[in-house]
């Protein structure tokens, strides 16, 4: 596996604070939150980022996007959130461990950034 900050975070060398995990994501507050609920959800998996996603890992993707939603609900703001992939460096991207951010608790506007 590829180390990145978020490798080290599923290898517990450094901290979190994770909110949720099981043998195929982990889901952490983000250090640096830009809504109230901030939460971070990551595969165990290393993929660098969605581009270079493989067929093979469709069912993985869609398990995040399910495990979002969940986690966005045990937090209290399973009606409003918005859900984040930032593709390379370009778009925001600056941990290159695929991320979802689940972002909720204000007013989040249109069109982002």
């Amino acid at each position: 596996m590829e180390e990145t900050l978020f490798t080290k975070i599923i290898n517990r060398e450094i901290p979190a604070d994770i909110v949720y995990e099981d043998d195929l994501c982990l889901a952490f507050k983000d250090i640096n939150p830009q809504a109230p609920l901030h939460i971070l959800v990551i595969p165990k998996k290393h993929i660098a980022k969605i581009s270079d996603a493989e067929k093979d890992d469709q069912d993985l993707l869609g398990y995040l996007l399910l495990k979002a939603g969940m986690i966005a609900k045990d937090q209290g703001y399973g009606e409003a959130f918005r859900l984040v992939i930032n593709n390379g460096e370009n778009a925001g991207q600056t941990v290159f461990h695929l991320h979802i951010h689940i972002l909720a608790g204000r007013n989040l506007t249109w069109p982002p950034g």
